[in-house]
């Protein structure tokens, strides 16, 4: 298997992780962009602004037929999700790749369900970029992606040919030998503190310190590795002392998704994160308080933007 052409949808925050290396790593007319509507006409026009230096990726529509690609990156939000996995359609060939590297336990099980296994490996981000604006300063090495099949002891074809283009693209990675429990590794921690800071209006740094937002955060983070752990995925407290030591090292003023999104009159990705953890815990008897909480705060704070734009919000 050999990785030639790379689409990627999502030219956010987690997007712009992979676009500069993918566009500077890969032959002229093998990376693309995917988008449509105003959002093409923006990312032609304007491009997007990483770290000082202005990029104008080459963008192709959805409905445009031709050579599918062999690696579809999707970096969307999970209110997109749907009409992402529309959007692909054209892209997928009989040996395509999905990385879907959003947030989230379930993204994966929604793009196998339309284009089948064979086309999807498991994903996820462990960095923290914030975008405002299409404008982004970020520590390009601070981070990396996580991918791999769902057990990684040995690497797949597949896997390897995805190694081959990231290594030759500089994009830092890890191959996790046990890709769920990675991935719920990074949503009890995205559960703990995105939700926490959305709720709060804090930045990362105030983790640092504050013990009563550490209190409310840990306690969201045991709620879902009950859930986990009832599901047979081991993770726990030593999980939630590892992710002390990343948390103190944050840019201190950088702020989760979930408030960047309530800061900027948008829809947030609540229902991905602890409208989950509701959900499955009603699934399965176990109670989660604490992300009731944060998910019924939250929801207030999404009706109270509504209520101010109602008329006359252009966000």
């Amino acid at each position: 298997m050999e990785i030639r052409r790379v689409t990627l949808i999502g030219l956010g925050a987690m997007g712009s992780f992979f676009a500069p290396r993918l566009a500077a790593g890969l032959a002229p007319g093998v990376f693309w962009v995917l988008a449509q509507g105003e959002r093409k006409e923006r990312l032609e026009k304007q491009g997007v602004t990483l770290n000082g230096v202005n990029y104008k990726f080459p963008v192709i529509e959805p409905s445009l037929e031709g050579e599918p690609a062999d690696l579809v990156i999707m970096a969307v939000k999970d209110t997109g999700l749907g009409q992402a996995i529309r959007d692909i359609c054209n892209q997928i060939g009989p040996d395509t790749q999905i990385l879907c590297v959003m947030n989230g336990i379930e993204s994966e099980e929604r793009v196998a369900a339309a284009y089948g296994w064979e086309h999807v490996l498991y994903s996820y981000m462990r960095i923290s970029i914030v975008m405002d604006k299409g404008i982004a300063n970020f520590n390009p090495d601070g981070g990396s992606v996580h991918f791999g099949e769902k057990e990684n002891l040995t690497l797949s074809p597949r896997v390897l040919a995805i190694k081959e283009v990231f290594d030759s693209c500089g994009i830092p990675y890890e191959i996790d030998d046990d890709m769920l429990k990675g991935l719920w590794f990074k949503f009890m921690c995205n559960v703990g503190e995105n939700m926490t800071c959305a709720l709060l209006g804090i930045p990362f740094g105030v983790f640092r310190t504050n013990e009563d937002a550490n209190f409310i955060r840990r306690s969201a983070m045991r709620e879902v590795a009950a859930i986990a752990q009832r599901k047979g995925i081991h993770i726990g407290e030593p999980e939630i002392a590892k992710q002390e030591k990343v948390i103190v090292k944050l840019p201190f003023e950088n702020k989760p998704s979930t408030l960047q999104d309530l800061e900027g009159g948008r829809k947030t990705e609540i229902e991905m994160f602890s409208g989950t953890v509701i959900r499955l815990g009603e699934e399965l008897g176990i109670d989660t308080p604490v992300n009731r909480v944060l998910y019924h705060g939250i929801k207030v704070k999404e009706a109270e933007n509504e209520r101010l734009c109602s008329g006359s919000c252009t966000r």
